[in-house]
């Protein structure tokens, strides 16, 4: 009798196991679909679509969104983008969510009528996620659910070689472990929801930065702007082979008072061509896509016709 309770048992429990680890994989084909779904309505978002529909009237990457997911099946490609950000705002909070929440931040509360913003700006061998410049200079680092701070150290030791503050932008739940690996110099900002809206907070304020090395500058300006400050700081560059200008702009601006080189470098940054006071102007789902752009006006007027067009009419 009791091998038969036994084998009757043994029976059971292989049933058991088999039919949860069922649920388990059916479960998981299911987030992995989810996953596919929310990465594909993120790539909405990616800048040859938006190049192929300015410079070639090519909606099809659009098209083929909207004909593979019902969600997106929208009167205009702008609708169509406002809704899939909405999803991806929600579940998938990648990169570029927290750029596009960071500009509204930096338009609410930090910046100025005078601030300029870039997006992807290369100091030493990093490249800063985004950097403001107004009376000082700040620089963004974003780290995501989906990032290590793997590479953030050196990151933020580039960006501290001159920028005045720097913030990094992470999940709230992350505050904590970051705060044991980061500076204390450096800000934090944190994005959580609340009620359905993206909500980033200032966690801890950054402090000053006092260091200022001149290659670290050097490596962020271009030809004409060192030559430009090398000009202000009363040298001139009459005789200067082209082959040693780099060399001898370096050695005066090595040498030149810190103060004075921040203001004549934020004076250079911001002659370069940027749309920061366009950006109040454009949708919000888009202002990350528009900043990256960098379009002249005319030319971010076409774009934003072209995608309030009728997708059944592309």
């Amino acid at each position: 009798m009791l091998p038969k309770i036994l084998y009757k048992a043994k029976k059971i429990t292989t049933f058991a196991i088999r039919f949860n680890l069922g649920i388990l994989y059916m479960a998981a084909i299911s987030a992995n679909k989810e996953l596919v779904r929310l990465r594909d309505l993120s790539s909405a978002f990616s800048r040859s679509a938006f190049i192929d529909v300015l410079n070639y009237n090519d909606y099809s990457h659009f098209n083929w969104l909207a004909s593979r997911y019902g969600i997106l099946r929208c009167a205009t490609y702008s609708d169509l983008l406002k809704k899939s950000y909405s999803v991806i705002s929600k579940h998938y909070r990648c990169e570029y969510v927290y750029k596009n929440e960071l500009i509204k931040l930096l338009l609410k509360k930090y910046g100025t009528r005078n601030s300029v913003y870039f997006s992807e700006f290369r100091v030493g061998n990093s490249i800063a996620d985004m950097v403001m410049f107004n009376g000082e200079s700040k620089a963004f680092e974003i780290k995501t659910e989906y990032d290590t701070p793997r590479r953030l150290d050196k990151q933020m030791d580039d960006y501290k070689r001159f920028f005045d503050k720097c913030y990094i932008i992470i999940p709230e739940d992350k505050v904590d472990e970051y705060c044991d690996i980061i500076e204390s110099t450096t800000g934090i900002i944190a994005m959580s929801r609340n009620s359905g809206r993206i909500i980033l907070k200032e966690i801890r304020h950054a402090e000053q930065n006092e260091r200022f090395e001149s290659e670290a500058l050097m490596s962020c300006l271009r030809t004409e702007e060192y030559k430009n400050i090398v000009l202000s700081l009363g040298e001139s560059l009459e005789g200067v082979a082209g082959y040693d200008m780099y060399k001898y702009c370096y050695q005066v601006i090595s040498k030149a008072n810190p103060n004075k080189l921040r203001d004549l470098f934020l004076r250079e940054i911001k002659k370069r061509k940027n749309n920061t006071a366009l950006l109040r102007k454009y949708p919000m789902s888009i202002r990350q896509m528009m900043l990256s752009l960098n379009l002249p006006e005319d030319k971010a007027n076409k774009l934003l016709e072209q995608l309030n067009i009728n997708i059944n009419q592309a």
